[in-house]
């Protein structure tokens, strides 16, 4: 049995989504803006992983043409893809990476030291900045805005300036460097789903969203001189504890393997963290565990995101998609577009970006394959789309966490979330300009065939005439 031929079209096989839709998604509306438990995040009452549970037996429901054992063997070829396998691999490496960094001190001291660098009164673009390459070498928006919020909390006091900007450009920067960095799970997700390497994304990607961080800049940067702050002081550091981030991402932007950049940043940090005496031999190795152990419900989530697509796929639900899609999307444009709103949809339906690129990845392959858009351009919108919208969405684990930290709501971030705001602009730009360089490609080639078309015609009569 070979669940990769091509299906019939039935909307039903969409079931299991919409399940998981009203029990996840449902129930966090419900919990965190209706009828809100004290000390507990609405949209944590239902973990994502009973919500995907649920959602995989209505997939096992569906189809009686199968038999159980048929379908636990199309689950198995779904899970059994390389992408997936390496995923799961690079998200053990990635735990352990981020756990014995933060166990090293490595974060805040990298954050501490750029700080004391950026001139006074130049506080806001500054974070975002820190931001920026913190959460490119980090590889998590969520691990950056931990990290940063609480600093960025102290600027706004010291320094009477607005919180939920400088908030919301902590926030914006985080989402920038996951979008780019080469271990973020987002970028993992988006490049092994699509068959891409990582590299081939990377140059794609950074044309989306470095002139959306270079505006962002501009715009802090105006805010700061039309807003002076008070003297904020110094913030203590140690050189040794940040240099393996830079180590790091220094390895990743020249594109080795992200296995190697990561086996050698939990090195590095190891070493440095026992030298400075941040660590001993018992705390790395339990950072490390942690760190791991952190992954669990990621990887987790992949695996049955792997099992319930593979149902749906089979039982002809991505085909539904693509035929709907195929109605309204009559170019590469459309295509395009409609692989940004499929994901953008799922992020707002899962508020987790790794889970909306997993979901949404197989359909955008297809929709690729189908409108000639290539896989860097694919991948790339995959993760913009999905960093945009969960870098916006209130409930999104990134504004919670961010909520937590600084006692605000989540709510208040929004109109200062400029980043996620202008990549969306340079993304729509982005689609739009290949779209047309595909139209202009199109019509020259047409031209330069009606143009052989005539002269073979013209050498034809004057061989006619001639006879």
């Amino acid at each position: 049995m070979d669940c990769k031929i091509k299906k019939k079209a039935n909307l039903w096989a969409l079931l299991p989504i919409v399940v998981f839709l009203v029990l996840y998604l449902g129930n966090g509306i419900y919990f965190e803006y209706i009828n809100p438990i004290k000390g507990q995040m609405g949209f944590y009452v239902v973990s994502v992983v009973l919500a995907f549970s649920v959602a995989l037996a209505v997939a096992f429901a569906k189809n009686k043409k199968y038999t159980f054992e048929e379908k636990i063997h199309i689950c198995a070829l779904g899970i059994a893809d390389d992408n997936i396998v390496t995923m799961l691999f690079i998200f053990i490496l990635a735990g352990a990476f981020s756990g014995i960094a933060s166990g090293a001190g490595g974060a805040t001291s990298t954050a501490n030291m750029l700080l004391n660098i950026i001139p006074h009164n130049f506080e806001v673009p500054g974070l975002f900045l820190i931001a920026c390459l913190i959460s490119m070498a980090m590889g998590t928006s969520v691990g950056s805005i931990t990290v940063l919020v609480p600093i960025a909390v102290g600027i706004a006091s010291n320094g009477s300036l607005s919180l939920p900007l400088c908030v919301g450009a902590v926030v914006g920067g985080s989402m920038f460097g996951d979008n780019l960095s080469f271990i973020s799970d987002t970028t993992i997700a988006a490049t092994k789903t699509q068959g891409v390497a990582m590299k081939d994304k990377f140059r794609t990607n950074i044309k989306i969203s470095l002139p959306a961080a270079v505006i962002t800049f501009i715009i802090l940067v105006a805010y700061s001189l039309m807003n002076k702050s008070s003297l904020i002081g110094t913030f203590n550091f140690n050189i040794w504890q940040a240099l393996p981030y830079f180590v790091v991402l220094l390895l990743s932007v020249v594109g080795m393997n992200v296995f190697l950049v990561l086996s050698i940043g939990i090195v590095l940090f190891g070493f440095i963290g026992v030298l400075t005496g941040k660590l001993s031999y018992v705390t790395s190795l339990s950072s490390i565990g942690n760190g791991i152990s952190g992954m669990f419900e990621t990887m987790i989530v992949t695996i049955l995101v792997a099992s319930v697509t593979a149902l749906i796929r089979n039982n002809g639900g991505f085909q539904a998609i693509l035929e709907l899609i195929k109605k309204r999307a009559k170019s590469k444009t459309g295509g395009m577009f409609g692989i940004t709103f499929l994901t953008a949809f799922m992020d707002i339906a899962t508020a987790n970006n790794t889970v909306a690129i997993v979901v949404a990845a197989p359909i955008a392959k297809e929709i690729g394959d189908e409108y000639g858009v290539e896989s860097s351009k694919v991948a790339s919108l995959l993760d913009v789309s999905s960093c945009i919208m969960q870098g916006i969405i209130p409930y999104g684990a990134q504004l919670l966490v961010a909520s937590s930290i600084s006692k605000v709501s989540s709510f208040r971030f929004v109109p200062y979330l400029i980043y996620p705001f202008v990549l969306a602009f340079f993304v729509m730009i982005s689609i739009i300009t290949d779209g047309k360089k595909e139209q202009n490609y199109i019509t020259n080639v047409d031209k330069t065939s009606l143009l052989k078309a005539s002269l073979n015609d013209t050498k034809v009569n004057k061989t006619s005439i001639t006879e």
